[in-house]
């Protein structure tokens, strides 16, 4: 049975005295359940969360990697660093760190094979533009970003997880129907299945895309949607609280 998931990313939202209400008001509801629950909050922050979740069954992970262990790069962070912190995950290639700052396909390779190699789960986002789906090119893109991975190392996703994040979803209000994140998660599965020497049936696929209180039950409900990768609604905690509850 594939891991359900559901990560909150925070962006670049919080501060210390947010972050000590915010948990007071998640904590006093949330029950433990089979959901691994993920907060990915700012580099400065990570620390503060740990100590919040760090005996409720919740877990940490960071929302950028650099691909060095160390060395002159300044305003970046490694993974050693990250998993010296008790980070267990790292968003790899989210939309805005590649259309925002550019980040190239090699980028983003590098990234999920440095996280993979020091001991932590990366979640690698992946997704199609507007343009790119109505040109009908959508798995193409897929395709492309999932193959890149895969170039040095044909079992890359095993022990990953994968997100789906049509770009046209990301803080628009748009939302994939249930139907099109099936579709597209069933696409990638079979995708990895062609190109990969994965344990496919294993990898979590979880959905990013605008997901909220009220779409996330009919969201999760698909076959090959294992959870979600939540922005804007996670920085409600009953909102979240309400998306967590949606996938028991």
């Amino acid at each position: 049975m594939r891991k359900k998931i559901i990560a909150a990313n925070w962006k670049m939202h919080g501060s210390l005295e947010w972050i000590g209400q915010y948990f007071a008001d998640f904590f006093q509801l949330y029950k433990k359940n089979p959901v691994e629950c993920v907060f990915f909050p700012p580099y400065v922050y990570i620390p503060s969360v740990l100590e919040q979740v760090r005996t409720k069954s919740c877990v940490v992970g960071a929302q950028n990697v650099y691909w060095e262990d160390s060395g002159a790069f300044t305003g970046e962070v490694s993974a050693p660093m990250l998993k010296d912190l008790g980070c267990q995950y790292v968003l790899i290639g989210h939309s805005e760190r590649r259309h925002l700052f550019a980040e190239n396909e090699k980028n983003v390779a590098d990234k999920f094979h440095h996280a993979k190699e020091h001991g932590m789960i990366p979640v690698l986002c992946v997704g199609e533009t507007l343009e790119e789906r109505e040109k009908g090119l959508a798995a193409r893109v897929l395709a492309r970003q999932l193959a890149t991975v895969l170039l040095n190392d044909k079992k890359a996703f095993d022990n990953a997880v994968i997100a789906y994040e049509p770009v046209w979803a990301i803080g628009t209000g748009q939302t994939a129907s249930p139907e099109q994140a099936q579709q597209m998660h069933a696409t990638i599965r079979q995708e990895l299945t062609e190109i990969s020497e994965c344990r496919v049936e294993e990898i979590p696929i979880i959905y990013g895309g605008s997901v909220n209180e009220k779409n996330a039950k009919a969201l999760f409900s698909m076959p090959d949607v294992d959870g979600g990768l939540v922005g804007g609604a996670s920085l409600d905690a009953q909102k979240f609280l309400d998306i967590v509850e949606c996938i028991r």
